[in-house]
């Protein structure tokens, strides 16, 4: 009963802890298969060994053969002998109580039964099975598989079972599979990680790119990264701080409209700028003013050229001069989304005006322009008349603060009769004198389109604003809703013909620097002075004047004399005095009022009236003291 049970046991042993390391199959316990299968293995094992190893022992091969054969046949009559041996009662009823799904499990990491291969061959009392034995063991088993329940699985099925890949499903399983719901099926493509949501505020590129430059985050940023808004002039970007949120705004989605003026980036915040741009497609208003991009002027032209989705922006207050305006006219030139460019504040000169007026003329999208503030002029600024009158499609021009003169004048004059799309217009400061203003008023005559025009702080005086206000009258189909002519002093002739336009355009809007004040009245000639001047310019003495008036010498004449005197003389020599003026005369002569005028009285008002001047013109050329 011992020695049978000792021969039933399995050849394997397995604790608990195998029993809980990963993957599990399950493999069949009988022992006579077992043996077979283990010899079997070592056969193939041997065969594969002896054929592609050479032989060490030096014996041939047909020695071997016969060893092998003695060993097989010696290994059937063991296995028949253990098949046909009857079983004990103990064994029997172990085999009545197993159930025909009763199985052992393993991991699948563990092999499922010992190397017996390998031990075979370093235990020289094992048996080897012959390659003629095998082929009879394995009739036998298919057999004997044939002959059990059709609820029972064979040993050669259990170790198919075992053999077949891990991960594999029968026709069975997938026909058991639920096709409408997706998480039945495993698919390459789907991954155990959750995804990741996508940063569109850039608020991680931020973060991480200050720490990489050793820059402070700017908590403002970081508050408002989130709008479609975004302003951080005056924050001291340059360098490394604009760097850093270069690298967020690459990937920000909700910033439209973003003002980063007065920063002074220069040239490595430039470069910083001008590589945001390339991948930022959000972006539609950029405000990059007072930042010293001069330095940079050829890439920032390009990428805003290349940029789809900028339609204004603002490079005012950067160091422009002649140098950078080749490559400002080229964008100019070949831009074709930009709707409003601000270039004021610059120093683009007379040959910065002949490369922009080419540009100006040719270009096709935009609708602003803005120059003002620079130094336009002579040649220049004729450049830049002859571009707008070409233009097609700019609808407001902002040219002030230059110097147009008289030749950029005639300029615009061609560009007001020619224009037709233009509504808006400021030449303020243009140094545009009287004759100016009349050419501009003769562009006036026949434009149909301008709305606005600003044209003040120029020294055209009130009689170029008259000119302007006749040149609107003359046209019945003028549109102007605004004319500011403020700092401009007018007079009352303009105010005149201003009240015709007025009732001609009643919706006309005017604005000017005041009225001219009244002219002062001339300071009225004292009559002494018109007296002494006749005197002087006869070479007379005060006596011998005094004398003409005295007819019986006695030195003393009455009013009555001296007025039918100075009468007659003044018909002979042509002295312009009044009534009044005789009447004041001989008030300030008769001091004592006595109805008598003596020679003494006459010299004392003369030397009176002398001493009053130079009093007068002493105090008129004292400086002015505390």
């Amino acid at each position: 009963m011992d020695e049978g049970t000792s021969q039933d046991k399995p050849r394997f042993s397995y604790s608990a802890e195998d029993n809980t390391r990963g993957p599990v199959r399950t493999v069949s316990t009988a022992p006579a298969f077992a043996t077979t299968l283990s010899g079997l293995e070592a056969v193939l094992e041997e065969d594969e060994l002896s054929t592609h190893s050479p032989r060490r022992d030096g014996r041939p091969d047909s020695e071997d053969d016969e060893e092998y054969m003695e060993r097989g046949q010696e290994a059937d009559d063991e296995m028949a002998d253990n098949e046909e041996s009857p079983r004990s009662p103990m064994r029997s009823q172990r085999a009545s109580d197993k159930s025909p799904m009763d199985s052992l499990t393993v991991r699948g990491s563990s092999p499922s039964r010992p190397d017996t291969s390998s031990s075979r061959r370093h235990q020289p009392s094992n048996k080897t099975i012959s390659r003629a034995s095998s082929r009879k063991s394995r009739a036998s088993r298919q057999e004997s598989a044939g002959s059990k329940p059709q609820g029972q699985s064979s040993d050669s099925e259990s170790d198919v079972d075992e053999m077949r890949p891990r991960g594999s499903r029968s026709d069975l399983d997938l026909m058991m599979v639920d096709i409408s719901n997706e998480k039945d099926w495993d698919t390459d493509l789907e991954t155990e990680e959750p995804p990741t949501s996508y940063d569109h505020t850039g608020k991680s590129a931020y973060v991480e790119a200050c720490k990489k430059f050793g820059v402070v985050p700017a908590s403002y940023f970081l508050r408002h990264m989130n709008e479609s808004s975004l302003s951080m002039k005056h924050h001291g970007l340059a360098g490394d701080g604009m760097k850093a949120i270069a690298a967020s705004l690459v990937s920000n989605a909700t910033i439209n409209t973003l003002d980063i003026s007065d920063n002074w980036l220069g040239l490595e915040g430039g470069v910083a700028l001008c590589e945001m741009l390339k991948e930022n497609c959000f972006i539609t208003e950029l405000n990059v003013s007072d930042n010293k991009l001069n330095s940079c002027t050829e890439q920032l032209c390009q990428i805003i050229e290349q940029n789809d989705t900028l339609r204004k922006v603002n490079l005012s207050g950067n160091n422009f001069d002649d140098s950078s305006a080749e490559h400002i006219a080229n964008l100019i030139l070949c831009t074709t989304k930009l709707e409003s460019l601000n270039l004021s504040h610059n120093h683009l000169g007379e040959r910065a005006g002949i490369l922009l007026g080419p540009a100006i003329s040719e270009n096709l999208c935009l609708k602003e322009l803005d120059l003002s503030w620079n130094h336009l002029r002579r040649k220049g600024a004729m450049a830049v008349g002859a571009g707008v009158k070409s233009n097609v499609y700019m609808k407001k021009v902002n040219l002030s603060w230059n110097g147009f003169g008289l030749e950029g004048s005639l300029a615009l004059m061609d560009a007001l009769k020619t224009n037709n799309v233009l509504e808006e217009l400021d030449i303020s400061n243009n140094r545009i004198t009287t004759e100016g203003a009349v050419l501009i008023g003769k562009g006036l005559t026949v434009n149909e389109t301008l709305k606005v025009l600003w044209m003040g702080k120029n020294p055209m005086q009130s009689a170029g604003c008259w000119g302007v206000a006749a040149a609107i009258l003359k046209n019945p189909n003028c549109i102007l809703e605004t004319l500011d002519l403020s700092d401009v002093m007018v007079n009352q002739d303009f105010l005149d013909i201003w009240k015709q336009v007025q009732e001609q355009m009643p919706s006309l809007n005017m604005v000017h620097g005041g009225t001219e004040p009244p002219l002062k009245p001339k300071r009225r000639v004292h009559p002494m002075v018109k007296l002494t001047a006749y005197i002087t310019s006869h070479n007379l003495q005060l006596v011998d004047f005094f004398n003409c008036f005295d007819k019986d010498g006695s030195m003393n004449i009455t009013r009555d004399e001296f007025r039918q005197g100075l009468n007659r003389l003044l018909k002979e020599t042509g002295i312009q005095l009044s009534a009044e003026e005789v009447d004041t005369l001989i008030n300030e002569l008769d001091a004592n009022n006595d109805g008598e005028i003596n020679y003494s009285e006459l010299v004392l008002g003369q030397t009176e009236y002398q001493e009053n001047e130079k009093r007068i013109g002493y105090t008129a050329l004292r400086p002015m003291t505390s």
